[in-house]
């Protein structure tokens, strides 16, 4: 069974299509003008391809497994082709698991939530919360930021060796990060990991929409990336690995679909077998046009051929750190160096600017849509912005805790679908707001920073 979908022409130049490239957004300065979406960390606009492919199951749209109907055969085979794709995409080894969640968030929880009992948990500080929280304070050592990638691997060496006592331990690493965009040495912490009888999970939430990642090249044990920042938004994630320790534990949620087998007991009770497949945690009906929406983006980007979509991406990131670099008053952020190799994610500061008014004015004057704040990754901003405190209470300045400053940045990403028009409205607005200022006066609604209409126009 099959559904007529679309085809990426393989003679397409890059950027691909995505859906919004047509909106416009008013200006607070008056006129409208195309809405440049420069946010893609948070959430990726949809591939047209995506959205096509979607609109052409949609009628077909049916319950998945266990139908009889011709429609839920359908859905049912659409499902399972889908997780075929995934693990294809992620170049998954025989015996792995491709489990579909609703995001990277969920995809760590529910690995959180088979773990052994004993085991250790490491994580370095620079992770994003979806990271860093699920795993519990009582198992979790919490590494140092890293100044370099060499750096990093020693420390995780010298943490997993002087672990005690010596049992199961789990390494949690991102691929690239969600505030800088520096690239992990995921390879050599991996090797790290498996020399110290750990394993590994990558959080490939910010790697897999830019570059490819391949379970089996770099020997980790688990993958978790959510469709969302993958062109795929449309609610679901994935977790896909290593079956033993997700077989061993009870179904992350219990109830249909996790269940193979359901029996009443004399006394009341019940007893339950469960799936012996990913279905175990997979229980109740499956987000089944976001599992097809995540399949249909992990083709249309193999389709399109990563390494044109990487040299791309890296040329529009040369030239937003170039640009970035001509305006005195503005610094990026890193981790690992200016010239660390990074995917489409930049985060600054700008000199005597308020980070939240910054990136208000992007939006109501230029019509530009980036990200200020912590990013879900409070430890390393704080780190990063060490001595660049905003106090609690200004426009955008996220609440502190007792005894605290408050921190944030901007943050401008990019991909697969981003026009070079948008990148050159960015980078000529960052020179305009920094030279000029901004021709508006602004102030804090609900916790944004917007335009003040009730007051004079600068």
């Amino acid at each position: 069974m099959s559904v007529s979908t679309a085809a990426v022409d393989p003679s397409l130049c890059a950027p691909l299509p995505v859906l919004g490239a047509d909106v416009t957004v008013p200006l607070v300065t008056g006129g409208e003008v195309t809405y440049a979406a420069l946010d893609y960390a948070a959430s990726a606009p949809a591939l047209r391809r995506v959205w096509d492919d979607v609109a052409a199951y949609a009628p077909y749209y049916g319950s998945v497994h266990r139908g009889a109907g011709y429609l839920s055969q359908l859905s049912t085979d659409l499902f399972e082709s889908s997780r075929a794709a995934v693990a294809e995409f992620l170049g998954c080894r025989e015996g792995d698991q491709v489990v579909f969640t609703r995001s990277t968030t969920d995809s760590l929880n529910l690995l959180a939530a088979v773990l052994p009992a004993d085991c250790r948990v490491f994580v370095f500080e620079t992770e994003h919360h979806a990271s860093l929280l699920p795993w519990g304070d009582s198992r979790v050592t919490c590494l140092d930021a890293p100044r370099t990638p060499a750096q990093a691997v020693a420390t995780l060496e010298r943490a997993l060796a002087d672990r005690e006592p010596y049992g199961p331990a789990l390494v949690c690493v991102t691929g690239a990060s969600n505030v800088t965009g520096e690239l992990w040495p995921v390879r050599e912490l991996a090797a790290a990991a498996h020399a110290h009888g750990a394993r590994i999970v990558l959080d490939a939430a910010q790697l897999a929409p830019h570059h490819p990642v391949d379970i089996t090249e770099l020997d980790v044990d688990w993958v978790a990336f959510s469709g969302h920042k993958l062109y795929a938004p449309f609610g679901s994630g994935v977790l896909a690995g290593r079956s033993d320790w997700l077989l061993e534990a009870e179904p992350y949620l219990a109830g249909g679909g996790a269940s193979r087998s359901v029996t009443r007991r004399p006394d009341g009770g019940v007893d339950v077998q469960w799936h012996t497949t990913a279905a175990r945690h997979e229980a109740g009906s499956p987000n089944v046009i976001g599992v097809y929406a995540i399949a249909s983006a992990c083709r249309a980007l193999t389709e399109a051929g990563f390494p044109a979509l990487v040299a791309r991406e890296r040329a529009l990131v040369d030239r937003v750190r170039a640009g970035l670099a001509e305006v005195l008053e503005v610094r990026v952020l890193s981790l690992f160096g200016d010239d660390a190799p990074r995917v489409g994610v930049l985060s600054f500061v700008v000199e005597g600017w308020n980070s939240s008014h910054f990136a208000a004015a992007l939006s109501a004057e230029y019509g530009i849509g980036v990200r200020d704040g912590l990013f879900c990754a409070h430890p390393l901003v704080r780190t990063l912005l060490g001595g660049e405190p905003l106090e609690p209470g200004e426009c955008g300045a996220p609440e502190a805790g007792p005894g605290e400053k408050s921190l944030n940045a901007i943050r401008v990403s990019f991909g697969a679908g981003t026009p070079d028009e948008h990148i050159d409205r960015f980078l000529g607005a960052v020179r305009e707001l920094v030279g000029d200022g901004a021709r508006w006066t602004y102030r804090t609604e609900d916790g944004r920073c917007v335009p003040d209409r009730g007051a004079a126009q600068v």
